[in-house]
């Protein structure tokens, strides 16, 4: 295997045509240089130098060597630059998956802080829910994926070969129109799931529909499900327009600042766990660490700008 430092060594001594002014010129003694020259003869199998009273030439095998020592150096050295530079945080590139929810109310927060800290480093998002987004994580189709899970849900261990990082506590809570009797009577604290058994609804993505599901047939109902839609805003538009109820998560309704609909806080709770996932030795990639970092960071601003009881605040 032929090594950097032997070929830095016989590049010196091709262009200065001795063992001791190589040795000058690279910082060591003459000894060294021989030493070195040695190795490197005996890696490649075949003489590079030759010594002729006292000049010293290039076999034709030296000379190709060193034809190519100047672009493999450039490469090593280019290399080294680049890694330093994504080390350092001036380089570097991050694929981020997100649910939609979570790609409006904390990444742009959190990327716009890793943009200021750190101009260089690039990071591309694309959307998909759990747990596709977590099968793109362990198949290296991203770095960092936004992932959720159900406070109880079966499946605590499926993540037990990431990095977890935890964000945020998210509440579902019930959407009604303004006009709705719920509405009407929020001040009075959480309502009972089973107060809307009779109504319409409005259902969001299939993992929310299916935990929507699970919560009403444990208050002993099964929801009539007229509408369902993986869009939020049609969500919201739709109880706003009187069509029926929905249950989103709190991070969903946030996201969308709908106008006619008050959110109303639902017994029993019923909460998800928002993390960002990662692989192990993604995690220790500076960049991701930082963007993982950050993530943490705009999800604690979100938590403390929260008021404590949604329904005391009215969604318009």
């Amino acid at each position: 295997m032929i090594e950097a430092r032997h070929l830095r060594v016989l590049r010196a001594v091709a262009s200065t045509g001795s063992f001791s002014a190589a040795g000058r010129e690279l910082g060591c003694t003459q000894p060294a240089v021989s030493q070195q020259m040695k190795a490197l003869e005996s890696s490649v199998g075949t003489p590079l130098l030759v010594r002729t009273g006292r000049e010293m030439r290039l076999t034709q095998a030296g000379e190709a060597l060193v034809r190519h020592a100047a672009g493999i150096l450039a490469g090593l050295t280019a290399a080294e630059e680049e890694v330093a530079a994504i080390a350092g945080l001036r380089a570097g590139r991050v694929r981020l998956v997100s649910f939609p929810s979570g790609s409006s109310a904390l990444v742009p927060n959190a990327l716009a802080a890793l943009r200021a800290a750190h101009p260089g480093t690039r990071v591309s998002l694309e959307e998909a829910e759990p747990p596709n987004s977590v099968e793109l994580l362990r198949e290296g189709d991203c770095d960092v994926a936004l992932a959720f899970r159900y406070e109880g849900a079966a499946g605590a261990e499926e993540w037990d070969d990431l990095v977890v990082r935890p964000l945020l506590t998210d509440r579902l809570v019930a959407l009604v129109p303004d006009g709705h009797r719920l509405a009407r009577a929020e001040s009075a604290g959480p309502v009972a799931i089973g107060e809307l058994a009779r109504e319409s609804w409005i259902a969001g993505c299939p993992r929310c529909r299916g935990q929507l599901v699970e919560v009403c047939e444990g208050a002993g109902f099964t929801p009539r499900i007229d509408f369902a839609t993986d869009d939020y805003p049609a969500v919201v538009g739709l109880v706003g327009a009187g069509l029926g109820v929905a249950v989103l998560p709190q991070l969903a309704v946030e996201s969308v600042r709908p106008r006619g609909v008050r959110t109303v806080t639902l017994e029993p709770a019923v909460r998800r766990e928002i993390v960002a996932l990662s692989l192990p030795d993604l995690a220790q990639v500076p960049a991701v660490a930082a963007t993982l970092d950050e993530l943490a960071r705009a999800a604690a601003r979100l938590s403390a700008a929260r008021r404590p009881n949604p329904s005391e605040n009215p969604v318009r």
